[in-house]
């Protein structure tokens, strides 16, 4: 299925500063904390793959190890091949134009369980071996990894798994495409990784004390020192807005600080400059938690109790956020595990076609990759059988399932594959999602069109 362009807004004069200052720059699962750390990115980005990766002797394509110059999106074309620098750091930038992408051709080459693996991301814990995943990774064919549960050794122990991970990738296990590696680095309380080699970042609510040029310079920096540890996906930032009259009282993010500002103007404005800094320092990033979970007093992470808003609607202000990120060019949008009963009420945000697709994709005009939040141990969708988590999140619209526990992965799979095999309709969205990762992964470098 064709790739539809992303439509943007020319930028303002404020995103044009920031840019500015992120170029000049580029030279130099969401969840709430644990007691051992927190746990748990389309269109116009050239970006770059973080880490080594292995080449592949065959298959469809070969997994790459450079960055390409030119970044292709979307086009059935498969005889562009992208080139890298010597360097890996990104050299595009966002622009309005439309250049060509050979995901679709790259797809058509994928078997079902191939397809089904590029749509789930599995957390590696802090705890677990770095080898711990590997036979789940070449039997599924997975498309991505995120670090959880604290990494805080400093970046050494960090790149030695990333470097771990990223040699997964190959053409018989992967398909020929590079991993995905997440991290939540968002700051204060959520920041997976830290200790020699990570800065220690404020919290969001202190970095929107600040101008947005200067959290364009941090946020710069900060990219590359995930891209110096081998990651290439921050789920962050947030885009919630707490109003000021709840405050802490909300669970997830107020309670934590993770908020910009009670403002949604202002958190839009924090929102383009943190995403601009990101992609200047060669990094994805993920605007979370759509449609926003600023207004429930409920963790979805830990309770399916307090998670309904009743007050967010299909155009409200709250929104803007999301929009601004969208309209920049990020690189994924994760959708929260609220409900939201003046859209779909009583259905969990990621399992409902009225906000996946009617509100994210068609309101919002978002046609990149979208996200779960952790589907895996959350306690929010617990009701909802395993499996089903996958394909109902694939139903409504969605594209990679993210689940902290690796023993939901091949029931995930599976239940991908099987119902692929008995309806051709739900085998069409497995192909239009699928063809949103690789044309990801073809812009940041982690595939190649032959």
């Amino acid at each position: 299925m064709r790739v539809q362009p992303r439509r943007r807004r020319p930028p303002t004069r404020l995103r044009l500063v920031t840019l500015v200052a992120a170029t000049a720059l580029t030279a130099a699962c969401s969840s709430a904390p644990s007691p051992g750390g927190a746990t748990g990115a389309a269109s116009g980005w050239a970006g770059t793959s973080a880490g080594p990766t292995t080449p592949a002797s065959s298959g469809p394509s070969s997994v790459p190890t450079s960055v390409p110059t030119s970044v292709p999106t979307s086009s059935d074309s498969a005889s562009s091949t992208p080139t890298g620098n010597a360097t890996g750091t990104p050299t595009g930038t966002p622009t309005g134009s439309t250049p060509t992408s050979c995901a679709p051709a790259i797809v058509a080459r994928m078997d079902a369980g191939e397809r089904a693996g590029q749509l789930l991301m599995v957390g590696l814990d802090a705890g677990a071996s770095r080898t711990s995943l590997d036979a789940l990774v070449a039997r599924r064919h997975l498309g991505g990894v995120i670090l959880l549960g604290g990494w805080g050794d400093g970046v050494d122990r960090v790149r030695a798994t990333t470097r771990h991970l990223a040699s997964l990738a190959s053409a018989k296990d992967t398909a020929g495409l590079g991993m995905l590696l997440a991290v939540d680095q968002e700051g204060g309380a959520v920041q997976q990784l830290r200790g020699d080699g990570f800065s220690r970042m404020p919290s969001a609510t202190a970095q929107g004390q600040g101008s947005a040029t200067a959290l364009t310079a941090d946020a710069t920096r900060w990219a590359g020192q995930l891209r110096a540890a081998g990651v290439n996906v921050n789920l962050a930032p947030v885009a919630d807005t707490v109003p000021a009259s709840l405050g802490r009282a909300n669970g997830p993010i107020g309670q934590y600080d993770r908020q910009f500002s009670s403002d949604p103007e202002r958190v839009a404005r924090m929102v383009g400059a943190f995403v601009a800094g990101m992609r200047a320092g060669g990094i994805a990033s993920t605007v979370k938690h759509f449609p926003g979970i600023g207004r429930v007093t409920g963790n979805t992470d830990v309770t399916a109790s307090g998670i309904t808003d009743r007050r967010t609607t299909v155009d409200d202000p709250y929104l803007e956020p999301f929009r601004t990120g969208i309209q920049d060019g990020v690189e994924l949008v994760m959708v929260g595990s609220a409900v939201y009963s003046r859209i779909d009420p009583g259905t969990n945000a990621p399992f409902s076609r009225a906000i996946v697709t009617d509100l994210l994709r068609d309101r919002l005009s978002y046609d990149g990759v979208v996200i779960t939040d952790d589907v895996g141990a959350a306690k929010a969708v617990a009701d909802v059988p395993v499996g089903q988590r996958a394909t109902r999140f694939i139903a409504a619209g969605g594209d990679i399932t993210l689940t902290a526990r690796p023993s939901t992965v091949p029931t995930m799979h599976e239940a991908i594959t099987e119902k692929m095999a008995a309806d051709p309709a739900f085998a069409a969205k497995v192909e239009a999602a699928t063809t949103r990762v690789v044309d990801l992964k073809l812009r940041m470098g982690l595939a190649r069109c032959s």
